[in-house]
Formats: structure tokens, sequence, C-alpha cells
């Protein structure tokens, strides 16, 4: 076994070989942590034979957010549109919960990365070929926003502590001034492994929206809605 370990810390650099290294040590250790020197350590390297392959920090992260949206599915066969995009979706948001730290990543980005733009282009195509419209796939893509990566920004992020911690940053401690935020965080609860960052974004408050977004834009797509006629009255 340690010959084995060794073997691969000796075989020739390539660019995948770094990337694929540095997702599994941010896996292991945090992206926080994650630099080039300990990546240069894990493989058994020099630092400056990372270089060669990734000319800085930034391209590596970028790569590494290229090796996570590889993991995305494809739809079966044909799907037709709304369960392909809601495969692609949820695909995505299985190989980001994969690696807790892809979502800060993928949202710290100044641009999308080749493969995050051509997984968009895909979904992009399920929906022109789908039979929606230039103008009502824009406004999709926007309706869907960051969920179309299996991610969502909640409005409060939830605190990482054990329940009993966590709920105090839900309920206010006047909680008598706001009775439905109580009520509401009181009567509901979150599973806490299918939590995606820190907010309360579980599996099925997630697939709740997708499902709700997904049938809103069949009913536009048959009623064929425009942005220069959103109530679908029929012009003379």
């Amino acid at each position: 076994m340690a010959q084995q370990a060794e073997a691969v810390r000796r075989a020739p650099l390539s660019r995948d070989r770094v990337l694929r290294a540095a997702v599994a040590l941010a896996d292991e250790i945090g992206i926080e942590a994650l630099s080039m020197r300990k990546l240069a350590q894990e493989l058994g390297v020099v630092p400056m034979a990372l270089y060669k392959h990734v000319a800085n920090k930034d391209q590596l992260l970028d790569g590494m957010v290229d090796v996570v949206v590889g993991e995305i599915d494809l739809p079966a066969p044909e799907s037709d549109w709304k369960s392909a995009v809601r495969q692609r979706v949820l695909s995505a948001r299985r190989a980001l919960q994969g690696h807790s730290w892809a979502a800060q990543v993928v949202r710290s980005r100044a641009r999308p990365t080749p493969a995050v733009l051509a997984y968009m282009d895909s979904v992009i195509g399920i929906f022109r070929t789908g039979g929606f419209s230039v103008d009502l796939t824009h406004h999709v893509m926007h309706a869907l926003g960051s969920r179309v990566l299996g991610f969502t920004q909640e409005l409060f992020d939830a605190s990482p502590s054990p329940a009993p911690e966590a709920q105090a940053v839900v309920v206010p401690a006047d909680a008598g001034k706001f009775p439905y935020v109580t009520e509401l965080a009181m009567a509901v609860a979150h599973d806490e492994e299918s939590v995606v960052g820190q907010g309360c974004d579980d599996q099925f408050e997630f697939e709740f929206a997708l499902d709700l977004l997904l049938d809103g834009f069949e009913r536009l797509r048959q009623q064929r809605w425009t942005s220069a006629n959103p109530s679908g009255e029929k012009t003379v």
C-alpha cells in the first residue's frame, strides 16, 4: 500500500491531476486551509512545479470548480424539458453537496468558468429545444438564479451549531413581538445533513421551490408569454 501511494506521488504531473488533488485536499482540510504549498506537499513536488499547470490560486480555484461541475450528470435520454432540467439541477446539487466548499467558491468567481458556461449552455438549450422563446428563457434563467447550480442564498444564514444553539438564531429573544416568525420557526424542522452552506436549505425545501418554478415556467410557455406582453392578452 505504501509503495502504491509513493508511486502515485511520483506519477507525472498534469493539470487534471493537480486539480483533482486540490479538490480532494479541500474536501479534507477545507478551502480556507488550501494553499499551493500544501497542495505541492500532497503531490510530493516543489510548489514551483504546480505553476506549470495553474498560474496562480485563482486559476486553481477555477479549475476546481470545473472538476466539480464535471460531476453533474446528463439528463436521461428522451426526457421532456421539465424532467431534464430537474435532473440536471438536482444532480448539480448532489455534486456541490459532495464538496462543502464548492458553492462558496462558485460564488466567489468573477466570471463563469468554462465548465460552468458549458453547463449553463446545456440548460438553456433544454429550454430552447423544449419550446421556450429566447425572451422567456432569459427570464427563466434569472428566476432560477443560483438554484440552477444546486444552491440558494438564504435570507439569513443559520448557525452551524447543534440544534439548541442554532434555534436561538432563528427565534428572537423577544419572540412575543414577532409572533409569526416565532410560530414558523418553532413549527418546522430542517434536516441538518442536507444543508448546503449554512442556510436553511434542506432537500425538501429546495425541490419544493424548484418544482413550483418549473410548473410556473410551463404555464408561461403554454401562454406564449413575452416580457413585452406579460398579461398574455391578445394585441390588435
